[in-house]
Parts: structure tokens; sequence; C-alpha cells
């Protein structure tokens, strides 16, 4: 007898194979058998043609700090997910001495759009080292399966501690770091992950540690993650990191290199293309590079008490610098920092997170009542019926409103024709949902049910088969998940049962759930009728509804190579 039998679903094994109508069948977490008129089970679900998935398999998340008060990790298990890979961009909680948390909570507050008061409320301290983290997360038991990258980050403020963000490493230092990432992957670590992208600052518009570091830390660092022959080197990108730069890293280490963020832009139409070609090239002289993309547009909802997509900009750093809101205000006010910014804007349009779009950043919510009949507008009308100049408009409306004005920009992603030539590239890696980050800004945690919905049933980009694949047999492989991604006895049971014609990521909404009350930006399913993770059922068509004291998930820590 069978613990749970799926009965007449459209199976989708997640190898891109045409689906076959039959009954999947589990016992003991995995699945026995797959066939027409299997037998008796403990429990049997009536599929009635839905089409049955393996689990999404999340590629970049920043749950790290979150699962350890909320091991479901909240929304994920509810939106299809089942796999989370965590730790990504470098950006780890572990390894963490005590004497550094705090400055390692202020590192993440700017950027991963953290609240340091949910941060200092929530995390549970019970790990100084990448292994002991591991250990913690397995002793407490976690809602879905889970791998987690080496941080970069991390370890090298482990070694360095304040001086991580200030200057370059010692001979000795990186030496030290090369041997924390080499127990961090004799531990489990399914890889090491970095960044170098100028928009990842910490708090005040500190660089992030891993932006610091040289050429011989790096190929130090990768190097030791892959002398095992196991291993993904995961990076965010920034100008100094070159494709072909990192085809040499790739090609020393012998192990894949993961590199985000694959964004179109309006204003520089080409650059994404180029970097596709590049990464292509790459793969055809055996090296493996792979482009992490998103199947979500990127808006960001924001206040100027922490604007993020304006941060990347060198003249914004006097405002980041600003320790209080009356310091803030007075840098908004003044007209030679606002030349500095619109200087910046039109020198490095196109190559900026923001471009000066200003008919793609709205008003949400206003502050004071009488500019309610504002919502809604953009800056661009905006200004213009004030005769004003886009920044100095959204400036002094932001001050007349005390910095408490909602705004949303819609910045990149957003040309349905050109980004879907980047997902029909059979070698992106689709993801950069980012959950557990940015929590105030957006909510992409939804992007699997967005790609079989949106791309697939409504664009056609991708076909059903080919899309179940992306989100699951495909990052398997790619993290070297064994037994996970595919249908297929033997293999785990973390399984996704969906309505394909109405399967979709439903409206954002905001919540006030965090530690200590912090808000956060968060999503329900359209169309998702059962998750299963393990064997055991976490969400149904109602949504999420497994014991929150349930631990069905893995903290998984073998790699295939």
């Amino acid at each position: 007898m069978f613990d749970l039998v799926i009965k007449d679903a459209e199976i989708f094994d997640g190898s891109g194979a045409p689906p076959v109508r039959g009954d999947l069948g589990v016992s003991g977490g995995r699945i026995a058998a797959i066939g027409p008129a299997l037998g008796a089970a403990k429990e049997t679900v009536k599929a009635d043609g839905l089409a049955l998935a393996p689990g999404i398999i999340d590629g970049h998340t920043h749950y790290d700090a979150q699962i350890t008060w909320d091991p479901f990790v909240d929304p994920s298990p509810a939106l299809g997910v089942t796999t989370a890979i965590l730790g990504n961009c470098g950006f780890t909680i572990a390894p963490c001495k005590p004497q550094d948390r705090d400055l390692t909570m202020r590192h993440l507050t700017h950027v991963e759009g953290m609240s340091l008061d949910a941060l200092r409320a929530g995390i549970k301290w019970g790990f100084e080292s990448f292994p002991q983290y591991l250990d913690m997360l397995a002793k407490q038991g976690v809602g879905p399966n889970v791998a987690c990258f080496a941080g970069h980050s991390a370890i090298r403020t482990f070694v360095m501690g304040e001086d991580a963000t200030e200057r370059t490493a010692t001979a000795e230092e990186i030496a030290q770091m090369a041997d924390l990432v080499r127990g961090s992957m004799a531990a489990g670590a399914v890889g090491f992950a970095s960044s170098t992208a100028e928009a990842h600052n910490g708090e005040g518009g500190t660089p992030m540690p891993s932006r610091l570091a040289d050429d011989r830390e790096l190929r130090a660092l990768v190097k030791a993650m892959g002398e095992g022959g196991k291993g993904v080197y995961m990076l965010t990108k920034g100008s100094k990191t070159s494709i072909p730069y990192l085809e040499e890293i790739a090609a020393e280490a012998r192990r894949p290199v993961v590199i985000a963020a694959l964004f179109h832009s309006n204003t520089n139409p080409t650059a994404a293309f180029a970097t596709l070609d590049q990464v292509n090239a790459a793969r055809s002289r055996g090296h493996t590079l792979v482009a992490q993309t998103s199947c979500c547009p990127l808006s960001m909802d924001f206040t100027f008490k922490s604007p993020y997509l304006f941060e990347s900009m060198q003249a914004w750093k006097p405002a980041m610098a600003a320790h209080d809101p009356a310091a803030l205000k007075k840098i908004y006010s003044d007209p030679a920092w606002r030349a500095s910014v619109r200087n910046e804007l039109a020198e490095r349009r196109g190559r900026l997170l923001f471009n000066s779009e200003w008919n793609k950043l709205f008003v949400v919510e206003a502050a004071k009542e009488e500019n309610r009949k504002l919502e809604g507008a953009t800056l661009a009308e905006l200004a213009k019926q004030a005769g004003k100049d886009p920044l100095d408009y959204i400036l002094d409306f932001a001050l007349s409103e005390n910095l408490d004005t909602l705004f949303v920009a819609q910045l990149l992603h957003n040309d349905d024709k050109e980004v879907g030539k980047i997902l029909a590239d059979p070698n992106t890696h689709i993801s950069l949902s980012d959950a557990g980050a940015h929590l105030t800004f957006f909510c992409d945690a939804a992007f699997g049910l967005h790609l079989l919905g949106h791309w697939s049933r409504d664009l056609g980009v991708l076909d059903l088969p080919q899309a179940v694949h992306r989100l699951t047999g495909q990052p398997a492989q790619l993290f070297g998940l064994q037994g996970r991604g595919l249908l297929k006895e033997g293999h785990a049971a973390d399984l996704m049962l969906f309505d394909k014609a109405t399967v979709a990521r439903g409206p954002k909404r905001r919540a006030h759930d965090l530690p200590a009350g912090a808000a956060r930006l968060t999503a329900s399913a359209v169309g998702l009728h059962g998750v299963w993770i393990n064997g055991t059922q976490v969400t149904d068509a109602k949504g999420f509804c497994a014991d929150p004291k349930s631990r069905p998930g893995e903290v998984l820590r073998s790699f295939a190579a």
C-alpha cells in the first residue's frame, strides 16, 4: 500500500519530455511508482487531469536569516517551491563571530532591504561557523529542502572584522578565507557565492565586503571551492568582473560559474544580449558559464527613507551616509547635490538600476490626504504639469510628505518581446526571485508560477514541458541536487499539482508580520492545488496547509559533481 497516490494527473516529469496521463504513488517520502491505475493508498488525491510536476527549485533566495525564525520560509512553499538555494551573492550570516553579529546584520539592511529591528529580534544565533549553521538548521528542521552557499562577505568579515569593508586582504588573510571555504564545502555547502556589484552596499553606503576582494582573493577562494571536484561559483557581477575574466576563473576551478543578474534594459537594449553571446561562446569552449535571469519585470516599491534604486550611484553616497532624518532632508534639499545626481543620471544612462525613465515611476501611496488624487500618476506626468524637472519634483514631493510617500519604479525586464528571447535561450537559469530579501521593495517569490502562466500558457515563449524543466530538472542538474527535480521512481516526492488554465502569481500585498512587527511584501498563488515536500503535503488549493511545527524538508549537504 502506498502512503499517497495522486490519480489521473497529466504528469510532466521535469525532463522536458511530453506529459503522460496516469497515477503517481509515494512511499516513505519517495516516488514509488508512476503508471496507470496504481493500487490502494493511505491517502488518495484525485487530480482529474490537473498537471503534476516536480516542485520548483528556487536557485536565488536570501532566506539565510529568516529560516532561523521561520523554518517554512513563508511564502515560498505556498508558491510551489520545494527546494530553496540560500546564501546567494555571498550575503550569508555564517560564519559569524559573536562580536560581529550586529555588523553582519547592519550589512544586510541596505543591500537586502531587511529591517534591522526584525533581524535583531528574529535571528537565532545558535552557531558561529558555517558547519554549525548547517547543523543548527538540520536540528531545528526545515520546511522546504535547502542548500546553502558559503558566503564571501560573511567569510571576509569573519577573518578581517570591520576591515573587511575597508581594504584588500593580505596573503595570510586570503589563506584563512580559503581554509574556511574548504571547510564549508566539506560540511556540505553547495558552492561559494560572492558579489562585485556596485549596487551592493551595506549600512551608510559602505561597500559589501566581497566588493573589496582583489583578483588574488577571488581566484584563491573559487579554486579552494572547486578542489574537491564539486561546487558552483555564484557571482552577482559588477563592471570589474567581465565575462572573459569569469571564463578564466571557470577554466581554472573547473567548476560552473552562475552569473547574476541578466536583465534587459530599454535604455541599453543590446547589453543583455551581448553578455549572453559571451556566455554562450564560453560554453562552446567547454567552460560552464550560466547566466541567471528573471521571468518577472523588476519593479520596486520604495520611499526616500531608503531608495534602493538610486543607491548604486556615486552621487547618492552622501545621502546613504546621513545618520538621521534631518541630515537626509538637508541633503535632499541641497541644489548642488541634486545637480550632481542629475549629471550622473545623464552620464551613466543605460548603466544604472534607474535610468531616468520617469514615465515608469509612479506614486503608489501618498501620505497626505490632499495628495491621494495623485496616486497612480507617473512622475513624468506630474513633473510636466508642475513645470519642474522630474528629480526636483519627486524630491520636493517626498520632502513635503516627510519622506513617507510610497513610490514604485518599473526598472528593468519589462519588454516581453526582448525578455522572451532571453528566457527562450535553453541555457539561461530562470530564477532571481530574491525571496527573503528586499522585503519592502518587491516580492518575486512566485516567479515559477509566472513562468508557467504568463510565459508558457499566455505567450507561448516556452512550451509547458520546457517551462517545467527550467524550474525543476535544469536547476537540479546545475546545482548537483541528487534525486530531485524529476518525477522518477526513487526520487524524492517533491511535487506540485496545478491547473494549466489558471496557474499564475497573485497580486502582492503588504503584511506586518516580521519580527518586531516589520513590514514586508508577500504574494499568494493562483491555480495551485497542491505542494508536497518529501511526500508531505504543505499546500492545498486554499494555500499553505502544513502544521507549522512539521519539518518535512531536508538540509541538503551532498551534491553530484
